[in-house]
């Protein structure tokens, strides 16, 4: 996992040249992004449990197959289960944000994640949709403009989005 800074450094040492005015322009704009940033992380953390627990829900409200026996949710353990990956996956989000890198998502969480979601007769559908549901909801929060730093939020908001979209796209 490389933090953006580190990311760019090691890039250009990689090539053999210096960092370039671009490159120190979108890192400045990201240090410019800093309270914002951490206000989103802030926000998604304190409500973790409540974002999981309410995509789930409308989740299993709209594929109540998962929770019917022979669903993939029934039973506590499985329901156990799905409820701690979109936690897992909830919990790199926020990583990959605080970092303004998404590696530490694809490295961490979701290499290898379809494949192990096949092996175990996982819908991926099922989870792509869960992810969908809890990106809605840390998005609605996010946006709330009570008790964060002012300003314009819109491209850290699509940098949110992309995260989840990635992390949806991976097992769906």
């Amino acid at each position: 996992m490389l933090d953006a800074f580190t990311k760019v450094v090691s890039q250009a040492d990689a090539r053999g040249e210096y960092v370039n005015a671009g490159q120190i322009d979108a890192l400045l704009q990201m240090v410019k992004d800093g309270p914002k940033r951490l206000d989103v992380v802030n926000r998604i953390t304190g409500n973790a449990s409540a974002i999981v627990t309410n995509a789930a829900r409308s989740l299993f409200d709209d594929q109540p197959q998962l929770i019917a026996p022979g669903g993939n949710a029934y039973t506590h353990r499985r329901m156990a289960a799905c409820l701690r990956d979109m936690d897992i996956v909830l919990r790199y989000v926020t990583y990959a944000i605080f970092t303004g890198d998404g590696s530490v998502l694809d490295d961490r969480c979701l290499n290898g994640l379809r494949e192990t979601y096949l092996a175990l007769g996982v819908p991926g559908g099922s989870v792509a949709e869960a992810i969908r549901k809890m990106k809605d909801a840390a998005i609605a929060l996010a946006n709330d403009r009570n008790g964060v730093t002012q300003g314009d939020c819109s491209s850290l908001m699509a940098e949110l989005g992309a995260y989840f979209d990635r992390a949806a796209s991976a097992v769906g």
